[in-house]
Formats: C-alpha cells, sequence, structure tokens
C-alpha cells in the first residue's frame, strides 16, 4: 500500500492518486484499521483516498465529523449525478454508487418519496413472525451440515440464511432471488460489476411484475400499494437498496460475529460457557469491525470547508464507519447494549431496517451455537482472509469444525 506524505494544514484533498490510500486493494482489505490508524497520523479526520484507480474521494475517519456531515443533507447531499459523468462507464465502483431513483441516492423531495414507502413496509413486518421463518430456515441449513464435522459458515449458512429470509419478507421466488444475490455480489466486490447491475436490474423488474399481478403479504407488494405511486422503475430501485442493505451486509454481519464469538474467549471457549451472549457480541461487533465498513457517500455540491480541509465539489465524501466507530476520541472499552456506533449511519439516511437485521442475526447465530455448541475455527483467526473492495468487510470464509450431531428435528 502507498504511504502518502502529510498534507499542509488547510490544504484540500486535491492529491496525487500515489498521495492517496487505496483502499480496494488485498492490502487493505489484510488490514484495514492500521490504515485507518496511519490515515489518522497524516490526515486526522479526512483522509484523501481511492475508491478505484483513477476514483478519488474523501474517506471521513473522525467520529465527531462524520456526525456533522451525516445531519447536514443540504452541504452534502446523496445525489452523484454530476459527479458520475466523470466516471467511465465500466468503472467497477459505479454501480455501488450510481444515482437510482431511491431514498440513498436522493435529496430533498425525492429522498422523503422514496424513503416514506420504505419505512412504512419495514414497519408493516411483524418480528415475532420474521423470528419463526428465521428459525425455519435456520434449521435445514444446519442439518445439511451438522453430521460432517466441518463446514464452511459463510456459503454454507451465513449466506443461504439471509438470501432466503429477504426473499421471505420481500416475497421474492428462489429462481429470482438466485440473480439478485448473484448481481449483488459482483456489485459489492466490483467484479464484473456492470454485468452483475444488468442482472439485478432484469431481475428485480421481474419480481415487480410478478407482485402486480400476483400481490402477497411482503414488503414488495406493500411498496407497491403505498399511496405515493412508485412507478416499475422506482419500484426497481427501492428494491436494489433493500437487497443491498439486506444480502451482502446482513452475511457480514452474521460470518464477522461468530467469527468474535469463536476467537474470543469471553464468548467461546466453548461457546456454552462463554460470559458473554450473542446479543453482546453483536452490539461489539457492530461497533468495533462493522460489516459494512465505508460508505453512507455525500457528494458536495459546491466545495465546503471542513476540519480545515477544503472538500470540493462533487468529489464522493465517504463516511468511514468502521474508522470513526474506532475513533481514539470516542472509543470505550464497554459495548453491550451502547448504540452509539454509526454502523446503521445516521441524521434523514440512517437505515430504517436496523431492528430487522439485528434480529435475523441474533436468530441466526442463537440457533447455529445452540445446535452446534463445541463447534470452533478450522483454522487460527489470524489465517482467516478478506475479500477487497472499498466499502465491505467481508470474509472469504469461516471453516469451522465441530463433533458430527444428527439432524434436528423440525417443526
Amino acid at each position: 500500500m502507498n504511504t502518502p506524505t502529510p498534507s499542509p494544514p488547510g490544504h484540500g484533498p486535491v492529491q496525487a492518486e500515489q498521495d492517496r490510500f487505496p483502499i480496494y486493494t488485498p492490502e487493505f482489505a489484510a488490514d484495514p484499521y492500521a490504515a485507518y490508524a496511519h490515515m489518522r497520523l497524516l490526515h486526522g479526520s479526512l483522509a484523501p483516498v481511492l475508491l478505484h484507480p483513477g476514483v478519488p474521494a474523501t474517506l471521513v475517519i473522525g467520529y465527531h465529523t462524520a456526525v456533522r456531515i451525516l445531519h447536514a443533507p443540504e452541504q452534502f447531499p446523496a445525489d452523484p449525478r454530476i459527479w458520475q459523468q466523470t466516471v467511465p462507464a465500466g468503472c467497477p465502483v459505479l454501480p455501488m454508487l450510481e444515482h437510482r431513483p431511491n431514498a440513498l441516492r436522493s435529496a430533498d423531495e425525492a429522498h422523503a418519496r422514496y424513503r416514506a414507502p420504505n419505512v412504512d413496509a419495514i414497519d408493516n413486518i411483524h418480528q415475532h413472525a420474521l423470528q419463526s421463518t428465521v428459525q425455519n430456515i435456520a434449521l435445514p441449513l444446519i442439518n445439511q451440515i451438522c453430521g460432517a464435522g466441518r463446514a464452511d459458515l459463510l456459503t454454507q449458512y451465513a449466506h443461504p440464511l439471509a438470501f432466503q429470509g429477504l426473499n421471505a419478507i420481500l416475497g421474492c421466488p428462489p429462481k429470482i432471488g438466485q440473480r439478485v444475490a448473484a448481481g449483488m455480489a459482483a456489485i459489492f466486490e466490483g467484479v464484473n460489476a456492470e454485468e452483475g447491475n444488468a442482472m439485478l436490474g432484469q431481475a428485480l423488474a421481474e419480481l415487480v411484475a410478478l407482485k402486480r399481478h400476483h400481490p402477497g403479504m411482503d414488503i414488495t407488494t406493500d411498496l407497491l400499494m403505498h399511496p405515493v405511486g412508485l412507478n416499475d422503475v422506482e419500484m426497481l430501485h427501492q428494491l436494489v437498496t433493500l437487497y443491498g442493505a439486506g444480502i451482502e451486509p446482513l452475511t457480514n454481519l452474521i460470518v464477522n460475529t461468530l467469527r468474535l464469538m469463536l476467537s474470543d474467549e469471553r464468548y467461546s471457549g466453548d461457546l456454552l460457557r462463554g460470559s458473554l451472549s450473542v446479543r453482546d457480541a453483536l452490539d461489539e461487533l457492530l461497533f468495533v469491525d462493522p460489516p459494512l465498513a465505508n460508505f453512507c457517500v455525500s457528494y458536495p455540491p459546491a466545495p465546503v470547508e471542513v476540519d480545515g480541509v477544503l472538500l470540493p465539489a462533487h468529489q464522493p465524501v465517504v463516511i468511514s464507519m468502521a474508522a470513526c466507530n474506532n475513533d481514539p476520541a470516542i472509543v470505550s472499552a464497554y459495548f453491550s447494549g451502547n448504540r452509539s456506533h454509526l454502523t446503521w449511519s445516521a441524521g434523514p439516511h440512517a437505515c430504517p431496517a436496523q431492528s430487522l437485521a439485528y434480529l435475523i442475526a441474533q436468530v441466526a447465530i442463537e440457533q447455529l451455537v445452540d445446535a452446534l455448541p463445541e463447534m470452533e475455527l478450522a483454522i487460527p483467526v489470524e489465517k482467516l482472509t478478506y475479500r477487497p473492495g472499498p466499502f465491505h468487510r467481508s470474509l472469504k470464509d469461516l471453516p469451522v469444525k465441530f463433533r458430527p450431531t444428527p439432524p434436528l428435528a423440525l417443526a
């Protein structure tokens, strides 16, 4: 990784590529927290980074600075349309950041129009029913691995559980959902992202058409029936947001929390004798190692000075939830029940589905550790590797071993 030289005080992040931190590389993925510490040493709360070669951005790594930016949508709107005109069409980060008619990539009245139906549809989900749904998904997945004595919890448990759970609450048939998952994974990783974006759009258009003709008790139907009157294109992009938040980040939340529990004696020792709970582990993981590490992107419409740095107009300002949560100015040794982290964002763009994600992850982990309490990592935790990419914090796999057990009885 490059080692940029310090910027003089007040100098904005208009720098050559070699003076920026590339946050898309395998080297960055291997130890991002060392990189954040080095950025903080050289640049304070705002660091010049590259999201991809030729795609500069400012990474916000100071907690208090991030909170101010997230609560100032007039100065830091989320609409990227002017910026994306400067980005080549095939750039792999473009599908993740480009304008879409949804709340995540809109500002002002458009943001309010798109956020309202999403909040209402999510609020209609009955959490007790969702808990039963997750349990009914988890048990067959556990039965597929429990007799083998070994498993990769990412591909054999967390990802299919998140995928099936989201399909259930969105009313998406598995065949459509499989293409959604493949397209979303390509977008997050920045590998064949353009093709993945096309696959995702086609699959979601089919889901919208299906629900217009065959409505159900699900989020997609609630969005279609909302008084704001979303058209088919708008519907597609609401679903992009929901799937984007519900597959990769939720999978990573489950897997990374399991990694924490299996590698920390406070939780394990074996899992039955750990002194802290799954809820404690989730609270800690969300604080110290969030599954969506760098996101919440905005695009200042005019140059703006923040913390003595002049941020250029129409260049991405990316909130590093991972770096901000670990900012020495606010970090605490006590995490249980502490929800002051920025993992769910803050301000008008705060995630409206955080309670659903929390519930799904907690039930998924509890079902697994109850069924396989002697489970342990199959390799040392320091040998685990992470997939590169500027946005996520995602393991390549999570291999575990355990004593083979007979299948669980299904209700």
